[in-house]
């Protein structure tokens, strides 16, 4: 589904530019979840700001459900992968309901059935009906994060882009959205990147990921190598010791 190769960026220009990627690359089969983790400034959130559009002068060959993707922000890169970002409330337009939120990917795609089309992307992330006429700060964190996935999901895309999403909610419903996560991925046969800081969530989440440290992988393992501490390298070593604390 989803192949990186060699992906380098750099900030500026001449003696003042300043490498955040450093050649990065894996490869996510079809249907599978894969984790990028690391501490803050590691480089993971913007492999997928590269991948979703936000940076387009990066270098590297990148092959998204088998077409090659430079960086371009179309409609037809739209229909093939969406992102959920961290923060539910700054994600969602506060003076726009939910079905506007809704609706305005399959108005700008040219769909049509858009209230049917709403009102089973809700469904699909346990929302009622009736939430269609409600606004952001009507709704709680949690239900915020789940109009987010419904917005991602409505043009049917194969590839999500998961930025953090469970960070900014409660202790309490982080692992309904895991839940949910998990459950729309077995149902649609979705393939998830999850970008993470917390290692439990990734191996809640991924059957593989990757370690980065500023700007580079360091390792990939399997989660079964994960859990069973037979990380390789030392940096992971200390990630997975910092979350037994």
């Amino acid at each position: 589904m989803l192949s990186v190769q060699d992906l380098r960026l750099a900030f500026g220009e001449g003696s003042a530019a300043r490498t955040v990627l450093h050649g990065v690359g894996f490869e996510i089969a079809r249907g599978q979840a894969f984790g990028l983790v690391g501490e803050s400034g590691s480089g993971k959130t913007t492999v997928l700001r590269c991948l979703a559009g936000q940076y387009r002068h990066w270098q590297g060959r990148v092959t998204l459900a088998g077409e090659p993707y430079h960086g371009e922000r179309s409609l037809a890169h739209a229909a093939r992968a969406q992102m959920v970002f961290q923060d539910p409330y700054g994600s969602l337009h506060p003076r726009h309901t939910v079905h506007t939120a809704l609706a305005e990917p399959l108005r700008v795609h040219g769909l049509d059935r858009i209230e049917e089309r709403i009102d089973e992307a809700l469904q699909q992330v346990g929302l009622p009906l009736h939430f269609r006429f409600r606004y952001p700060h009507q709704i709680s964190g949690g239900q915020r994060q789940r109009v987010a996935i419904a917005r991602a999901l409505i043009l049917r895309p194969p590839l999500l882009l998961l930025d953090e999403p469970t960070s900014a909610l409660d202790v309490s419903v982080q692992a309904e959205i895991l839940n949910l996560l998990a459950d729309l991925r077995q149902r649609h046969g979705l393939t998830y990147l999850l970008v993470s800081h917390d290692l439990g969530v990734v191996a809640h989440l991924c059957e593989h990921l990757a370690v980065m440290q500023q700007g580079r992988i360091v390792e990939t393992l399997s989660r079964d190598a994960l859990c069973e501490d037979r990380a390789a390298h030392a940096y992971t070593r200390s990630l997975v010791a910092a979350a037994e604390h």
